[in-house]
C-alpha cells in the first residue's frame, strides 16, 4: 500500500480545554497559556463565555508544525495526534513521489522518439551529471556538518546563554516551592518552570527543574510513575541537549535511568559524571546516596547523604533520607530519633511518616506504624491508601497483628482487582504473612508490570524471609540489582 492509499485521520473536535490539553499531553494552564503567548488556535462558543471553548485537530497539528513544538520541549503527543502528523508527512510524501512518476513518465515517453546512439549519448552524460552533483551534495553536507558542530560548539562554550531575566524569576520560584517537597508545592515549581521555558525556551536550567519535579511528583503525590517519568526523561534529554556541562542535567538523566529504565549501569554512569562536573552539586550527592541505597551499599550510600547534608545542613529531604540510610546501616535508634526531630518540626512532610512507618512495624510497635501509615495517605491524598489503612486498623483491633495483616491484604487485593494498587505491595504483606509462594507469585508480577516499586526489593524488610528463595534471586538478577549475600 502507497502513501496515497492510506486513509488519513479524520478531523477530530476538541469541545474542553481538557481534551485540548490532553491531545498535547499537558494540563489545561498550560495549553491556556499557549493560547495567550504562541496564539494556538482555539474558538470559542458564541454567547457561551471564555470557557466554553473548542479547536480543531487539523488546525491544532498545522499550528505545531509551523511552531516546530516537538517532544524534547516537553510536549507529549497523544497517540492520536502523533499518528495524524505522521500520516500528514506520509501523505505529503507521496504526493511528492506521484508527482515525480508523473514526470518521470512524460520524460520517458518524450526519450522513445530518440535513436540509438543519441540515447546512449543522453545516458552517459545523465550518469556523468548525477556523479558530479552526489559529490557535491556529499561535500556540501559534511561542510554543513562541521559548521554546525562549530556553531554548537561555539553556542554552548564561548557564547553561553543569556537567561530572560523575567524567565530567571520563574526559574527561582521553582526552585522555591521544589524544595518544600509537598504536592501541592511541587505542581507550583511546574508550573513556574513551565512559565519559565515560555519565556525562554532555551533556559537549560528550567528544563532540570521540571525533570526534577515530575521525577518526584511519583512519590509526593498520586501521579503514576508511567506519567511522571516519562516527562521527567524528556525535560532531562532536552537540558542535556542544550548543556551538556549542567551536572543538574545529569543528576536528573541518573534518576529516570535507575527508578524507570532500571539500567543500573548507565544510572551509575550519570551519577557519576554529574559529581565530576560539579563535585558540590547537593542533588548530585543526594539522589546518588539514594540510588546507593536501594543497591544495598549502605556504608557508601552515608557516606554520599553526609557530603549532601555537609552542603545543605538545612535540607529536611537530606535529613529523612540520612534518617531512612542510618536505619538500613544497623543505626536503628539514631535513624528513628533523627525522624522524629524532623516530623516535630515539619508534620506535614511526608518523608519522615513513611519512613517511621516501616521503622515502627519493624521494632513490632503496630499502633504507632498504622498512626505513620494513616497521617502520610493523608497527606497523599490518597483516598487507596486510606483504605488499606482504615482495613488496618480495624484489622488490628479485633485480631492483633494477624488481623491487621488480613484486613489489609483483604483491602489491598480488592484495590489490585480494580487496577489501583501495586503487585509489589500485596507480595510484601503476604510476605509478612509467612505466605511465600503467593509473595513470590506477586513479585513476579510485579516484574512483568515494570512496577516502580519493585526496585526496593533488594533492601524492603518486609521481604527479608524471602532473601534465601531462588525466584526472589532470580528477580534481583534480571533487575541487575546485586544479590544478597
Amino acid at each position: 500500500m502507497t502513501a496515497s492509499d492510506k486513509t488519513p485521520i479524520a478531523n477530530r473536535r476538541l469541545d474542553t480545554w481538557k481534551e485540548i490539553g490532553a491531545f498535547f499531553g499537558r494540563d489545561e494552564r498550560t495549553v491556556k497559556r499557549w493560547e495567550v503567548t504562541r496564539r494556538l488556535p482555539v474558538h470559542r462558543v458564541p454567547g457561551g463565555g471564555r470557557a466554553n471553548v473548542y479547536a480543531n485537530t487539523d488546525e491544532l497539528i498545522e499550528w505545531l508544525k509551523g511552531k516546530n513544538v516537538s517532544l524534547e520541549s516537553g510536549v507529549v503527543l497523544a497517540a492520536g495526534a502523533k499518528a495524524q502528523v505522521e500520516a500528514s508527512t506520509e501523505a505529503a510524501a507521496g504526493n511528492d513521489a506521484a508527482a515525480g512518476g508523473r514526470r518521470m513518465g512524460d520524460r520517458h515517453n518524450a526519450e522513445r522518439d530518440l535513436g540509438p546512439e543519441s540515447q546512449w549519448r543522453k545516458t552517459l552524460y545523465a550518469v556523468i551529471v548525477l556523479a558530479i552533483l552526489a559529490v557535491l551534495g556529499i561535500l556540501v553536507v559534511t561542510r554543513r556538518n562541521s559548521s554546525a558542530r562549530a556553531a554548537r560548539k561555539t553556542t554552548s562554550s564561548s557564547v553561553p546563554h543569556v537567561v530572560d531575566p523575567e524567565a530567571k524569576q520563574f526559574y527561582l520560584k521553582g526552585v522555591y516551592y521544589f524544595n518544600k517537597r509537598t504536592p501541592e508545592t511541587l505542581n507550583q515549581a511546574v508550573d513556574y518552570f513551565t512559565q519559565a521555558l515560555v519565556r525562554d525556551p532555551q533556559y537549560a536550567e528550567a528544563y532540570v527543574g521540571l525533570a526534577d519535579c515530575y521525577n518526584l511528583l511519583r512519590e509526593y503525590s498520586v501521579m503514576p510513575p508511567s506519567e511522571a517519568y516519562p516527562r521527567a526523561m524528556a525535560a532531562a534529554k532536552r537540558a542535556i541537549a542544550l548543556d551538556d556541562s549542567l551536572s543538574g542535567a545529569h543528576s536528573s538523566m541518573a534518576f529516570v535511568d535507575f527508578y524507570w529504565s532500571w539500567d543500573v549501569a548507565s544510572a551509575q554512569h550519570e551519577f557519576e559524571r554529574a559529581i565530576e562536573l560539579d563535585p558540590k552539586s547537593v542533588i548530585a550527592h543526594h539522589w546518588y546516596a539514594t540510588f546507593l541505597l536501594a543497591l544495598a551499599s549502605f556504608p557508601q550510600s552515608l557516606e554520599e547523604i553526609e557530603k549532601a547534608q555537609q552542603l545543605d545542613p538545612e535540607s529536611n529531604a537530606i535529613l529523612a533520607d540520612k534518617g531512612l540510610i542510618l536505619f538500613h546501616n544497623g543505626q536503628k535508634e539514631q535513624a528513628v530519633t533523627l525522624l522524629k526531630q524532623i516530623e516535630t518540626a515539619e508534620p506535614d512532610f511526608l518523608s519522615p511518616h513513611n519512613y517511621l512507618a516501616l521503622m515502627y512495624f519493624m521494632q513490632g510497635d503496630y499502633r504507632q506504624f498504622l498512626a505513620e501509615a494513616r497521617k502520610a495517605a493523608t497527606l497523599l491524598h490518597d483516598e487507596r491508601r486510606l483504605a488499606v489503612a482504615r482495613a488496618s486498623e480495624k484489622g488490628f483491633a479485633s485480631a492483633g497483628l494477624r488481623g491487621m495483616l488480613n484486613g489489609m491484604l483483604k483491602e489491598q487485593q480488592t484495590l489490585h482487582e480494580n487496577g489501583s494498587e501495586a503487585a509489589y505491595n500485596l507480595a510484601a504483606t503476604y510476605a509478612a504473612l509467612g505466605q511465600k509462594k503467593e509473595a513470590l507469585d506477586h513479585l513476579e508480577n510485579s516484574y512483568e508490570k515494570r512496577e516502580a516499586e519493585l526496585l526496593s526489593i533488594r533492601i524492603d524488610p518486609w521481604l527479608d524471609n524471602l532473601h534465601d528463595e531462588a525466584r526472589y534471586r532470580e528477580i534481583l538478577a534480571k533487575i541487575g540489582l546485586p544479590s544478597v549475600q
